[in-house]
């Protein structure tokens, strides 16, 4: 069956006209009405100029639809028929160099994460309108340049720490309006990277990741902090889905999507946003499963798990261990 052109609009247009200053222009495809009205609401007070608002089915009806820099796909169920659409939307999205923002649910998250592979996708569990409305901000961020791809890693983990700020606000307010609550807490703390060199990174480890025992005895003492201040306190995603990830590695284990953000500790669009900067760095890689190509993994790549190797080396000899 031939591709529908859905994407035969110039969107070159679309870009000078956004580089003159006028508004973002942005589709959305949702089979649920309400959540179909919400997204072109959101999208509306947030400035950016609707040009589509339909159901999934219009994607592959033949017909050409103009879709503009941003597209919003809602896909809360791992349907064949929504999976292969948005394989499609995944493919074309990259090659016009739009943006793309996936709405799912985390029973479909790891059947969706295996359709965009290639488009840079912000991928959105379970999310609030106060999340639709950060992933929007995300891309008038990226604004003119386009493209995650444009930006220094620095800039890449500037921008991840202020959205994750803004997002732990956000929250904050949600939940004051909710229920009057008044305590206090403390924004997540974001990994700001290691100081080392990319060419330090590639240097062969002096000796063997630790027994997976040891880096999920880590865990288990890292996660029960929690019980005694908090989740909020000590966030630190990246590092807990690095651990995660050695002890997949020792344990000869492949780690989904999905797994991976529960491993993170944190909201899973919040770890999704994580998993897509340690990509980006070259510490996580994507695998795709052989058996069953509508899925992929995640694992760490040969430079990281090296980095890893020479860490457990470091602190050896310490007294205590490190979580």
């Amino acid at each position: 069956m031939a591709q529908a052109p859905y994407l035969a609009a110039p969107l070159d247009q679309a870009f000078a006209a956004n580089d003159a200053g006028a508004a973002l222009s942005l589709a959305v495809f949702a089979d649920r009405p309400h959540v179909l009205a919400q997204l072109r609401e959101d999208a509306v007070n947030a400035g950016y100029y609707v040009t589509s608002s339909q159901g999934v089915a219009a994607l592959v009806s033949g017909d050409a639809h103009p879709l503009g820099e941003v597209i919003v796909f809602d896909c809360p169920t791992a349907d064949g028929a929504a999976l292969a659409a948005l394989a499609r939307l995944d493919m074309r999205v990259h090659q016009s160099g739009a943006h793309l923002i996936v709405s799912t649910t985390m029973e479909a998250l790891d059947a969706v994460f295996g359709c965009v592979d290639q488009s840079g996708a912000q991928l959105l569990v379970d999310p609030a309108r106060t999340d639709f409305v950060l992933a929007l901000g995300r891309v008038r961020a990226l604004a003119p340049s386009h493209a995650v791809r444009e930006l220094a890693e620095a800039d890449r983990f500037a921008l991840m720490r202020l959205t994750e700020q803004v997002e732990a606000i956000a929250q904050r307010l949600e939940g004051l309006q909710r229920d009057g609550d008044t305590a206090l807490r403390s924004p997540a703390v974001a990994f700001t990277g290691s100081s080392e060199s990319e060419a330090a990174l590639l240097r062969p480890a002096q000796a063997a990741l630790p027994h997976a025992r040891v880096v999920r005895t880590i865990l288990r003492q890292r996660q029960q902090r929690a019980r005694y201040f908090g989740a909020d306190l000590f966030s630190d995603p990246a590092w807990d889905m690095l651990l995660d990830l050695t002890a997949a590695r020792g344990e000869n284990k492949r780690v989904s999507v999905t797994s991976l953000c529960i491993a993170a500790c944190v909201p899973p669009s919040t770890a999704l946003r994580w998993i897509s900067q340690m990509i980006a760095c070259g510490l996580f890689t994507r695998v795709e499963d052989q058996s069953d190509r509508r899925r992929a993994f995640i694992e760490l790549t040969d430079a990281a798990a090296d980095a890893m190797a020479r860490y457990f080396t470091a602190i050896e000899d310490a007294p205590a261990q490190p979580i």
